[in-house]
């Protein structure tokens, strides 16, 4: 009997185990919650890659119409949500960098690849939308044309590219690399040669638009070398819609190579690419490194187990599935941008086009990273302020990246592209984001040289070359502003004594002088800090009390006449004197003052009021640029601060209501819907911001002051938990928890910070990333008791 009684122990011991175990393997992912076709109608080429890994080098993702280039360099071109068919599948993506695209093709090897209005004519494949799926880290379509499967992952420098053919005596993988791709700009060169029947290595030369504007005697170079899962019978090149060869190797722009196979019906072809920028032989390293021991589904398992440690960082639980959706795509795309660019063993691309070394540690092994990365314009109302908060390791190789091109060229970049100048917006916002790091306590980096490179960027003219941009930051440190030239020409990039975007630059380098004093008196420099805070101040210069607004000064001193205060683009960039009156993120107080609080708040609610019925930007016209018109534009960077100011102007409960409507509006769950309608995310910067909004934590001042705080705001959850780095921080982590939250329930009624009631909505970045738990009770109804 007692034998009988243990037997049924151990079995239901045994069934409990095998449910536990069941329910684990069977709990949500992040990554379900993560849909990469949010948004990618009108998105930049850097935009859709679901193959990568966090901040990875290789990002893979179908092409649409990536083979059309852009004019300017920035235009959307890419992948699109709308479109029906796929010229191919590419390894590299990032700003101003693109290319090796390879296409599985089945029957005539045709070359060239056709348009979207007419995919027959080339080696393009329609394929319908219920077969395809994206998440982070993986990619699959089934292409009608060919009735072959493509499946798309990545490691941090290897692309893995899965091919399920039909049965087929003519089954061809093509390497397109010879040509201009996405933001790529026109290819200068190009090589690509068979090594044996299971090898092929080459790489591209490009010319990117914003190198050529910047550095014109630069170059991108992108290499690979791929190996083929099964051996093939043979090898066709030629020159994009010119004579095929057998010739094993060739060279020169429009290069391409097809290798052929006599496939079985299902029959799987894996090519997996290691990639570089550097060499063809370190490509063969990164490859060696990170693919021997590992296939296609291993490291498709290992990629989304790193975007669910990544975007584990942050746990949400409560709220709306749909929020949940917003949320993690867009932790997704802050995750996803601005990536890898150094080797295995270090290597990385210098400004000279030569090849620098990292150190390495015991394990010969970088002990930093280095990154490519789009300009940090608007950066510090969403990406920094997320990385400092969870990711701060990242932030760190972020700055000490940007600090290897100060050294090697004596400027600091805004935008790099292998350490070559690509400053989108010709300003330049790195050494904001190196003080706000610093201040935040990220200090793993040369700050004595991060601080000299700050310093230098806000204040010296002298041979400053266009790349580093704010060429007339030597009229904003003489004359107090930057007076407004008018020209036709919004990329004109030298201009000393003033600018076309005059009166932006001027509230734009007010900010970044005030966060380089924040910097400098932390580090005990009174005289560059007494210095850099009175230009902190001249922003003022511009303020006309005639009519209350941010006025632009022509260079005899004398206001703009004629002024139209929502004329976009006259003194402005990528916005008007409206929106920009309200750029004061690091003197909120004193711009309130010049109006007087009652008069600031009426307009600014008002201004939502009216800018709500417009989507809070551009409305439902698909452009990247629809909203710099209107009173607000969520759309772009300038803007992305101001319905957080109520909390400095006494109605917190306003910076409540319009975040909350914003993040609910504005933000939406499909490819034209998703960052307003075809507006321009910016490698993360949209995403991360609803990030912030959605934990309801947010500094205006971007983390800047010497003891940065975070405004609170209404959480969209009723839990987050934020897990910090204890290299950095000395919490395990930071708890939110919003009881009574619903969409209904918008208003902060009461908060507690460990166990401590307070009435202020700010809360310090050091009790925040020292751990602990703040508690918030929401409600239908405004607390007008509530204050900064």
């Amino acid at each position: 009997m007692k034998q009988t009684n243990l037997l049924l122990l151990l079995a239901t011991l045994h069934i409990l185990i095998s449910s536990c175990a069941g329910n684990r393997e069977t709990v949500e992912k992040l990554s379900d919650h993560v849909n990469p076709n949010i948004g990618s109608v009108h998105s930049r080429w850097f935009f859709y890659t679901p193959a990568a890994v966090p901040f990875g080098m290789a990002k893979l993702g179908p092409s649409t119409n990536g083979s059309y280039g852009n004019a300017n360099g920035w235009e959307a071109v890419g992948y699109e949500d709308g479109h029906s068919s796929i010229e191919g599948f590419a390894c590299f993506h990032e700003f101003q960098i693109g290319g090796v695209m390879l296409m599985p093709i089945v029957g005539e090897l045709k070359t060239k690849p056709g348009t979207l209005e007419n995919s027959a004519e080339g080696y393009r494949s329609v394929f319908k939308k219920e077969n395809e799926y994206a998440t982070s880290g993986f990619y699959s379509v089934l292409l009608d044309k060919y009735n072959t499967k493509v499946e798309l992952t990545a490691a941090d420098r290897v692309g893995y590219q899965r091919y399920t053919f039909p049965q087929s005596d003519e089954s061809y993988i093509l390497f397109d690399i010879g040509n201009k791709l996405g933001e790529s700009g026109a290819v200068e060169d190009a090589y690509i040669k068979v090594i044996d029947d299971t090898t092929i290595e080459g790489y591209v030369i490009t010319k990117p638009e914003y190198v050529k504007k910047y550095q014109p005697e630069a170059s991108v170079n992108m290499y690979f070398y791929a190996k083929l899962s099964k051996p093939f019978t043979d090898a066709k090149t030629f020159l994009r819609a010119d004579t095929v060869t057998t010739e094993k190797e060739i060279k020169g722009a429009g290069a391409c190579l097809a290798v052929k196979y006599n496939t079985a019906t299902d029959e799987q072809i894996t090519v997996t690419i290691g990639q570089s920028y550097t060499s063809i032989e370190n490509a063969k390293l990164n490859y060696e490194a990170e693919a021997l021991d590992q296939n296609f589904d291993s490291a498709m398992e290992k990629a989304s187990q790193r975007w669910n440690d990544m975007l584990g960082r942050i746990q949400v639980e409560g709220g709306r599935q749909e929020d949940k959706v917003k949320f993690y795509t867009g932790l997704y795309h802050a995750l996803l941008g601005r990536g890898l660019a150094n080797d295995v063993n270090g290597a990385y691309p210098k400004n000279d086009g030569t090849i620098g070394h990292l150190p390495l540690d015991k394990n010969q092994k970088p002990t930093y990273n280095y990154y490519n990365t789009d300009a940090i314009w608007g950066g510090f109302w969403n990406l920094t302020q997320l990385w400092a908060l969870a990711y701060p390791e990242y932030y760190s190789d972020w700055v000490q990246s940007q600090l290897l091109v100060y050294k090697e060229t004596g400027w600091l970049g805004d935008g790099i592209a292998n350490s070559k100048y690509v400053s989108g917006v010709g300003t330049n916002f790195t050494s904001l984001a190196i003080a706000a790091a610093y201040n935040c306590g990220i200090r793993d980096f040369d700050y004595q040289l991060g601080y000299e490179a700050a310093l230098k960027n806000e204040i010296d003219e002298v041979n400053r070359p266009s790349g580093a941009g704010k060429l007339d930051v030597g009229a904003f440190v003489k004359r107090g502003y930057c007076p407004y030239i008018p020209s036709d020409d919004y990329f004109i990039t030298k201009q000393d004594e003033g600018s076309v975007f005059g009166a932006s630059h001027t509230m734009e380098y007010s900010f970044s002088s005030y966060a380089v004093a924040q910097f400098a008196k932390n580090l005990n420099k009174e005289d560059d800090y007494q210095r850099l805070s009175k230009m902190a101040s001249n922003w003022e210069n511009l303020f006309d009390s005639e009519t209350e607004l941010i006025r632009p000064r022509m260079l005899d001193g004398s206001f703009l006449k004629n002024f139209d205060p929502m004329a976009a683009w006259a003194g402005f960039q990528e916005g008007n004197a409206i929106q920009y009156t309200f750029y004061v993120p690091h003197e909120p107080n004193k711009l309130i003052d010049k109006v007087g609080q009652d008069v600031f708040n009426e307009r600014l609610d008002s201004i939502f009021i009216h800018s709500q019925k417009n989507t809070f930007g551009g409305g439902k016209t698909v452009d990247a640029f629809a909203g710099v018109h209107a009173l607000y534009n969520h759309g772009n960077q300038p803007n992305l601060h101001v319905s957080w100011l109520f909390n400095f102007s006494g109605k917190p409960y306003l910076t409540q209501k319009w975040v909350r409507a914003i993040c609910n509006e504005f933000y939406g769950v499909d490819g034209l819907h998703g960052y307003g309608y075809g507006q321009d995310e910016d490698q993360g910067q949209l995403g991360a911001w609803y990030v912030m909004a959605g934990m309801g934590l947010f500094d205006v001042k971007g983390l800047t002051q010497i003891n940065p705080e975070f405004q609170i705001g209404s959480p969209l959850f009723d839990r987050i938990e934020v897990k910090l780095n204890k290299k950095y921080y000395k919490g395990d982590k930071f708890v939110i928890e919003a009881r009574n939250n619903a969409p209904e329930n918008m208003y902060v009624q009461s908060l507690n910070i460990n166990g401590k009631a307070q009435q202020s909505v700010a809360i310090p970045f050091q009790d925040v990333v020292n751990g602990g738990i703040l508690k918030i009770e929401m409600g239908t109804e405004p607390n007008h008791d509530l204050k900064q």
